[in-house]
C-alpha cells in the first residue's frame, strides 16, 4: 500500500524519532521502487549514519552504487536499466566535509568581493563561524538542495533518510527563512546600487560596480536554489513525508508533534508507518506488548487523517539487500 501512495512522488523524506527504523524503511522503499524499474538516490542527512551499515557496504559523501537490478548500467545518470530493472545509489552527507566545502566557497566569494585589506578580517570571521549556530544546518541544507536538483534531473526518485525529528524540522523551516532573508539582502543591494550609481556619476570608479554585480549574482543564485527547494518540498505532487514510529508513548507523541509542525510549514505527510509491531500469538510477553501498542495506535489513528500502515517485527537483522528485500516485500 505504501508504494502505491508514493508512486508518483519524485522526492520522499522518511523522518521520525531516532531509533525507529527510518533508514531501513527508506532503504526498503528505494529498493522496492528500483525493482519496479526506477532509478533511485537515497540520501542520509543524519550525522549518525546507518545507510552503509544497512546496505552492508561503504557509503560516502558522493553517490555510491548500492544495487543494480534487471540489467547493466554504465555510469550514474544514463538511461533506464536494460530489462526493466532499476538502480539504487546512496549518499551519506558528511557534515564536516559539507561545512568545509560550504565555508571554502564563501571564502572564495568574499576574497573576490572584498578589497585586499579586508580579507584577513573576513578569514577570521569565517574561522569563528565554523562552530557558530546555524552554520551546520545551512551547509547541510545546501547539500539537500543539491540532492533534490540532482534527483529531479538524473533520477526518478530521491529518498532522504533524515536526522531525528527536531533537526529535520529546523532544516525544513530554513528554505523559507533563507529565501526571505536573501530577498531582503537583494532589496538592500538594489538601494545600494542606486546610491552607488549616483556616486559614480560624480566620478566614482568601476571596481565597486563589478563587486556589486558579482554579489548580486551570488545572491540571486542562492535565492533561486532555496526557492526551488522550498517549492519542491511544499509541492504535494512532487514531495511527501513518510513518518516512521513505534507504537510506544514517546515515539507517538513526538511523531504527532512532528506531523503538526510539518503541516504548519505547508509540507504534506503522505503516511505514517508503524514499525516493528509485536505479534499477538507469540507468548504472553509479546501479547501484552501488542495490547499496549494497540492502545497507542488508537491515539495515532484518532489524531491523523493519513493512512497508518503497520510493519511486523521481523526475525533477524535487516542488513544487506536480502534483508531489505524482506521489508520491501511488505510495502506493496
Amino acid at each position: 500500500m505504501l508504494l502505491s501512495l508514493v508512486a508518483d512522488r519524485r522526492v520522499l523524506f522518511v523522518s521520525g524519532k531516532g531509533g525507529v527504523g527510518k533508514t531501513s524503511v527508506a532503504s526498503a522503499l528505494a529498493l522496492a521502487r528500483a525493482r519496479a524499474g526506477a532509478r533511485v538516490l537515497v540520501v542520509s542527512t543524519d550525522p549518525a549514519h546507518n545507510l552503509g551499515h544497512v546496505w552492508d557496504r561503504p557509503v560516502g559523501d558522493e553517490p555510491t552504487r548500492l544495487t543494480t537490478l534487471g540489467g547493466r548500467v554504465e555510469g550514474r545518470v544514463e538511461g533506464r536499466v536494460e530489462g526493466g530493472g532499476g538502480i539504487v545509489d546512496g549518499i551519506e552527507i558528511d557534515p564536516q566535509a559539507t561545512v568545509d566545502r560550504h565555508l571554502a566557497g564563501v571564502r572564495a566569494s568574499m576574497h573576490r568581493l572584498l578589497p585586499e585589506r579586508l580579507r584577513s578580517a573576513a578569514d577570521r570571521h569565517l574561522a569563528a563561524a565554523r562552530e557558530a549556530p546555524g552554520t551546520h544546518e545551512s551547509a547541510i541544507l545546501e547539500r539537500i538542495a543539491e540532492a533534490v536538483e540532482t534527483g529531479l534531473s538524473d533520477y526518478d526518485l530521491v529518498v532522504f533518510d533524515t536526522a531525528p525529528s527536531g533537526h529535520t524540522l529546523r532544516l525544513m523551516a530554513l528554505p523559507e527563512q533563507l529565501t526571505a532573508w536573501t530577498a531582503t539582502l537583494l532589496a538592500n543591494r538594489d538601494r545600494s546600487e542606486r546610491f552607488g550609481a549616483a556616486l559614480r556619476g560624480l566620478g566614482g570608479g568601476t571596481d565597486t560596480l563589478d563587486r556589486d554585480a558579482e554579489l548580486r549574482r551570488l545572491l540571486v543564485r542562492r535565492q533561486a536554489r532555496f526557492t526551488a527547494l522550498r517549492d519542491a518540498v511544499t509541492d504535494p505532487a512532487t514531495t511527501s513525508f513518510v513518518l516512521v514510529l513505534l507504537a510506544e508513548r514517546l515515539p507517538v507523541a513526538e511523531t504527532l508533534d512532528l506531523r503538526a509542525r510539518l503541516l504548519q510549514l505547508g509540507i504534506g505527510v503522505e503516511a505514517l508507518v508503524v514499525n516493528r509491531r509485536s505479534p499477538a500469538d507469540a507468548g504472553e510477553l509479546l501479547a501484552a506488548r501488542r495490547e499496549a501498542e494497540d492502545r497507542q495506535l488508537g491515539v495515532v489513528r484518532e489524531a491523523v487523517g493519513e493512512p497508518v500502515l503497520e510493519l511486523p517485527l521481523l526475525p533477524g537483522e535487516l542488513v544487506g539487500e536480502s534483508g531489505l528485500a524482506a521489508l520491501a516485500a511488505l510495502l506493496g
